[in-house]
């Protein structure tokens, strides 16, 4: 029986590794693709974020155990809350009417102007909601906080280690 020799060995390493690594690029560029949601029947059903906020903010309403003596304060959170939607809604239909003409750099533009729009809708919340915690008593400040503390991201596990 014959030793393989280094010289086929190494071309063979190469050929996989490159295999992999092109199979690794298409498999990881897979959800790129389908983050950007094209016109039509796909999107068609998709509630608009205005929907989505007026169902949120009566279950938040109720949730957080608003008092009367709350609901100015409760009314400037709501307002944020539909401005940014509005905002939102207006970002994501002018991009779905776009997209079938976009190229790559204004899909990535169009992609930056709502994560903006997002931080931009996150720093007008912060005050208005920090009004109203601060209102709060302290059982609705720990419902508060259970309520929000996963929502849209996880904690990490080793925190605190």
């Amino acid at each position: 029986m014959k030793r393989i020799t280094n010289q086929f060995i190494y071309p063979v390493a190469l050929a996989v590794a490159v295999a992999l690594l092109a199979f690794i690029v298409l498999a990881s560029a897979t959800p790129l693709l389908a983050a950007s949601p094209k016109p039509g029947p796909a999107t068609a059903g998709k509630t608009s974020k205005a929907v989505h906020v007026e169902a949120r903010i009566k279950e938040l309403h109720t949730v957080l155990n608003i008092t009367p003596e709350q609901e100015e304060l409760w009314n400037n959170v709501t307002q944020v809350m539909r401005d940014n939607a509005k905002t939102m809604d207006a970002l994501i239909t002018a991009r779905d009417e776009n997209a079938k003409n976009m190229t790559a750099v204004d899909d990535f533009k169009s992609y930056g102007e709502i994560n903006q729009a997002h931080a931009d809708g996150i720093k007008k919340f912060i005050p208005v909601f920090e009004a109203l915690y601060d209102n709060m008593s302290d059982a609705q400040k720990k419902n508060a906080d259970i309520v929000f503390a996963n929502h849209g991201h996880t904690k990490s596990k080793t925190k605190g280690k």
